[in-house]
């Protein structure tokens, strides 16, 4: 399977500078590609359901509709140059009006198949790209098969909307049809994946960028570690082997061009301990992984993907020093704003914050970047600051 390329409309061409890029979503992700476009010259337009997210402080414009207003999607459309988004769930319908009016990378296609899971699991199987054993659930009835074919314990997975470990359900092999209808019930999910749980060494991504052209550039790939399912450190350089290094980006490539892929897509996957990786998952745009490369990397991921979708070269992603991305959470605030003095201060530590007004448990409120010869020793005492952030006063060193 193999995703159509993107039908642009004939009569517009997209410039290569002094442009207006449509961002749809106003999320930390939107933010930093609206700070990377406008460093680059382009005027940025915002469209969301909601006003005051992160990009909309940043954006020169913003337009709060529905996703699925189509006047005020048409005219979102007639203000910009072309359409890139920020995070994956958007209606389809939306997403096929909107690339009608002006270029939308990436394409409905590419997204339709990565905001859904059994879509982007059967495009990875039918592709020949290795993932874990799964099968496709749509009842009870069906969930107590496949346990049963799959002989393993597993994870029930929303078909659509679950992520950071939402909408997931932990199966186990020898659950019983109680406990299965159980589980179902819990999903609340009419389409589902049940994927065998895979016995893994290590986690990692990989960042890939693909111009209009074809051109293609992937960032070293990151290694991660996850808390709840959510991300909560990523390394780089990752501390894999070299066939686990060359395998993870020669993967990478090989899904962005079978999607046709412009933009950025990231492949977040599996290290086995035979050094085989399995694909996990796909996101078609920047990713909380590669953070770090604002301070790590000659060119940060926000600015590849800026240049991806307006056709200038690509800029160098050379690891220029060693990095660690810690994420802040909204756990951090519920004692309160925590204070932020000890990691303001030294020349090895970057902080970003997003400016949400709400705190909420899991919800991310920023991160922070180790760099340099320090940063295990730094990231160690951040992590206990900040697990003791109000009775600590004396700063890390």
């Amino acid at each position: 399977m193999r995703a159509s390329k993107n039908k642009q409309p004939d009569n517009l061409q997209p410039a290569t500078c002094n442009l207006t890029l449509g961002l749809l979503g106003s999320g930390q992700l939107g933010q930093m590609m609206a700070m990377a476009a406008k460093k680059m010259g382009h005027r940025v337009l915002v469209y969301d359901v909601l006003p005051g997210g992160p990009a909309a402080s940043v954006g020169d414009e913003m337009i709060v509709a529905s996703f699925e207003d189509e006047k005020a999607l048409r005219d979102f459309a007639s203000r910009v140059d072309l359409i890139t988004l920020e995070f994956e769930n958007i209606p389809a319908a939306s997403l096929e009006l909107l690339s009608t009016l002006r270029p939308l990378y990436p394409s409905p296609q590419v997204v339709r198949i990565c905001q859904d899971r059994i879509f982007e699991k059967e495009f990875l199987q039918k592709s020949g790209f290795p993932v874990a054993p799964f099968r496709v659930i749509t009842s009870v009835e069906e969930l107590v098969a496949a346990v049963s074919e799959l002989k393993s314990d597993a994870i029930l997975k929303t078909a659509t909307l679950g992520y950071d470990g939402k909408g997931q359900v932990s199966i186990a092999a020898n659950a019983s049809a109680a406990e299965l209808q159980q589980a179902w019930a819990d999903l609340r999910a009419k389409r589902a994946v049940l994927e065998k749980r895979i016995n893994f060494c290590a986690e990692g991504s990989v960042i890939v960028a693909r111009s209009t052209s074809g051109e293609i550039s992937s960032f070293p790939p990151q290694e991660n570690s996850h808390v709840k399912g959510i991300l909560d450190v990523s390394r780089a350089p990752a501390r894999f082997s070299k066939k686990v290094l060359e395998q993870a980006i020669s993967l990478a490539q090989k899904i962005a061009e079978a999607l046709d892929v412009v933009g950025l897509i990231t492949i977040e996957f599996f290290v086995l301990s035979n050094d085989e990786i399995i694909v996990n998952e796909l996101a078609p745009r920047p990713h909380n992984s590669g953070h770090h490369t604002i301070e790590s990397s000659k060119t940060s991921q926000f600015e590849q993907s800026v240049r991806a979708l307006t056709g200038v070269p690509f800029g160098s992603t050379e690891l220029v020093k060693p990095a660690i991305m810690l994420n802040l959470l909204g756990d951090l605030w519920q004692a309160g704003e925590p204070d932020w003095k000890p990691f303001l201060g030294h020349p090895e530590i970057s902080l970003h914050l997003y400016g949400k007004k709400e705190a909420k448990p899991g919800r991310k409120m920023g991160h922070i970047t180790f760099t340099g010869e320090h940063r295990e020793e730094l990231l160690q005492q951040a992590k206990e600051y900040l697990a003791r952030m109000n009775l600590l006063s004396e700063p890390l060193p």
